[in-house]
């Protein structure tokens, strides 16, 4: 992701995040064009249940309103290609509860992935 950003917006921030201080804040801060923030929190799957935990079920659910999103990549052991899923953060509780098959995603494609469209996603 980062390189894609770089390439592509390369006038945009992205600070990755670390906070043991407020736990559940998504794992990127993304700055873009025109001066907004996104949140984005990052996941690798090798199944369909998305391991989400309870503070970041909760950040995400409590800032639905906002532009924070859940990136998943998803690497099943029995395919060669990876798949990119984007949701919405208003969908962290059912996506933490029923996993992939149960949600639509904002955005998804497989490998190679089309970072345009999905930054084009998380800035509109």
């Amino acid at each position: 992701m980062k390189k894609a950003m770089n390439r592509l917006h390369p006038k945009c921030g992205l600070t990755r995040l670390e906070s043991w201080a407020s736990l559940g804040v998504p794992d990127l801060l993304i700055c873009d064009p025109t001066g907004s923030f996104h949140m984005v929190e990052l996941k690798y799957i090798t199944g369909y249940a998305v391991s989400l935990r309870p503070h970041q079920v909760s950040w995400l659910s409590k800032h639905s309103n906002s532009s924070s999103w859940i990136l998943v990549k998803q690497q099943k052991k029995s395919e060669d290609k990876s798949k990119l899923f984007l949701f919405h953060a208003r969908d962290a509780i059912q996506l933490k509860m029923e996993g992939l098959k149960a949600v639509e995603p904002e955005y998804s494609c497989e490998q190679a992935f089309d970072w345009t469209k999905v930054f084009q996603k998380i800035f509109d």
